[in-house]
């Protein structure tokens, strides 16, 4: 995977690939980025404190699955 964020200067510019993705198939998206704080965000220190926070807010949601099998042949039985 290869992922620049640029400041463009001019119109053109043009992409190296590593040599590894020479003869695949590749996509190319470009899209303006409106607010750049927001993106660093998505990577700042405090995703732990963030994903600990999600964690204690549906921790009362969670089921215990340890025991369970699932039957094909109940789940199928429905037009009984």
């Amino acid at each position: 995977m290869l992922r620049q964020i640029i400041t463009l200067s001019e119109s053109t510019f043009t992409l190296q690939f590593p040599k590894e993705m020479v003869g695949k198939t590749v996509e190319i998206i470009a899209f303006e980025i409106q607010d750049r704080k927001s993106s660093v965000v998505a990577v700042s220190p405090d995703k732990e404190n963030n994903l600990l926070r999600i964690r204690n807010l549906t921790k009362d949601s969670l089921i215990d699955l340890t025991n369970f099998k699932f039957n094909r042949d109940e789940a199928n039985n429905c037009h009984e």
